[in-house]
């Protein structure tokens, strides 16, 4: 196709088909908006293609492959347990396939929707170039202009890692055999996820964190009970090491030097898996043109609307920093949709973040942390529950970690919880809804919940 000059002119376009990006696109060509979706790589974001569909659907096959394992049990006789990564990576591939041409289907029955498979950058404050996948320009103008372009998995400046072979969050799904010993590099949620799902497949898991616990963000009693639960599936974990150099070993495998507490060690394993964090998709937007500055991360800087500096520029998702999860870049379409097609006033300042992180038994969060609470000065009392005191937990034989909620003493209502436990997202989003609802936890430790279900534990949390 011949380079174009003359611009092509859109009421919006859209840089970035991601879960806020997709909904947003479809919304405002339904309203009548002549607007134009522009995608690179593929359609659905990290979510589709390299984060929630494939990562948990991994995660479940690891699950039967722990579940298989412990058949025993629960009485039950089925020999020995073999995974077969091509069958569980071919399972997975199949999913983010159907997820993706479902979202492609939608784009493209869209009237008013041009879905354009192309990479963008600014030539002005409300101008696009964008260079077609299949070959050629066009430059493209709006009267707004939606950045949704996420985020990837960072690269450290770790000494000798261009020299060796390390995966990331995202290649590491595309493995055909399962890891004799897997290095992780990281204590997040993406560290600890993948750590325990090669774990379950098979593989020997050395998890190095530099900091003194997982999961930083987490209270200290939450992080230390899931590193025991960890621990107990054999994973080894070393907290306050500091890697300092990687280089190739010897049979293809990776040689990790780290600094510890007690000492200089070094690591050897048949893989690496950097996992230390996630940088914003902004490096090639040219923002610079729009009169855009990026923040000391890449990270591009909104108001409470998630509007830019710059006028009719908007950014979205995990492109504009903050928490980076499918349901906050969701919201933040429904932001926008809220102020530009409802005539409303809708902002991100103070809402609710729910998150879950898919270790097993899940970490379900949301609100308040306890550390958090005694940090703003709030006079809150803090209510806890082993899960072996649950008895649908016990009746299922997963009654590993425990139940905390932050209480606000003089209105009686929960201001956050943390659920380390069988299902801990399903029974979080109970206690979420119950802030939302401002229901006491009076409320809640008479309500009648059916039994034998998780959500009855309730009734026991707050009994006290």
């Amino acid at each position: 196709m011949a380079t174009t000059t003359s611009a092509r002119e859109y009421d919006a376009v859209i840089i970035g088909a991601g879960q806020a990006g997709v909904p947003l696109a479809r919304s405002l060509a339904q309203a009548g908006w002549r607007t134009a979706l522009v995608e690179r790589e593929h359609v659905g974001g990290t979510c589709y293609n390299e984060g929630c569909t494939p990562t948990k659907t991994m995660i479940a096959s690891a699950r039967v492959a722990y579940l298989g394992r412990r058949a025993a049990d629960y009485g039950v006789a089925i020999g020995a347990v073999a995974v077969d990564m091509v069958a569980v990576r071919q399972r997975k591939r199949a999913l983010v396939a159907s997820w993706r041409a479902g979202s492609e289907r939608l784009l493209n029955a869209t009237a008013s929707l041009d879905l354009l498979m192309a990479e963008a950058s600014f030539v002005g404050p409300r101008k696009l170039q964008i260079r077609l996948r299949e070959g050629g320009t066009r430059v493209l103008e709006a009267g707004r202009i939606f950045v949704n372009t996420g985020a990837r998995p960072a690269v450290p400046p770790l000494s000798g890692l261009a020299g060796v072979p390390f995966l990331s969050s995202t290649t590491i799904m595309e493995l055909d055999r399962v890891p004799e010993h897997l290095l992780v590099l990281g204590g997040g949620y993406v560290a600890v996820e993948f750590g325990q799902m090669f774990r379950r497949f098979g593989s020997k898991v050395t998890v190095v964190q530099r900091r003194d616990t997982l999961l930083p963000r987490e209270d200290v009693d939450v992080a230390h009970a899931l590193a025991a639960i960890l621990q107990e599936d054999g994973i080894e974990l070393m907290l306050e090491a500091d890697a300092r150099r990687v280089e190739a070993a010897a049979n293809g495998e990776v040689s990790l030097d780290v600094m510890t507490s007690a000492g200089a060690r070094t690591l050897t394993g048949s893989h690496l898996l950097v996992a230390t964090g996630r940088i914003p998709n902004t490096e090639t937007l040219n923002l610079a043109a729009a009169g855009l500055v990026v923040d000391g991360s890449g990270f591009i800087p909104v108001n409470e609307r998630l509007e830019t500096k710059v006028s009719g520029v908007y950014a979205l998702g995990d492109v504009k920093g903050g928490p980076a999860f499918t349901h906050i870049s969701y919201d933040d379409y429904r932001v926008i949709r809220t102020n530009l097609l409802e005539g409303g006033n809708a902002s991100i300042t103070g809402r609710l973040v729910p998150y879950t992180v898919f270790t097993d038994p899940q970490l379900g969060r949301v609100g308040l942390s306890e550390r958090e609470a005694r940090d703003e000065g709030l006079d809150v009392r803090i209510v806890t529950m082993p899960m072996s005191h649950v008895a649908r937990a016990l009746e299922v034989d997963e009654s590993r970690g425990f139940m905390k909620a932050v209480v606000d003493r003089a209105t009686d209502r929960i201001l956050g919880c943390a659920v380390l436990g069988i299902e801990g997202g399903e029974l979080m989003a109970v206690m979420e809804v119950a802030m939302m609802g401002g229901v006491t936890v009076s409320t809640l430790r008479e309500a009648i919940f059916a039994h034998p279900t998780l959500a009855e534990s309730l009734n026991n949390l707050f009994a006290g």
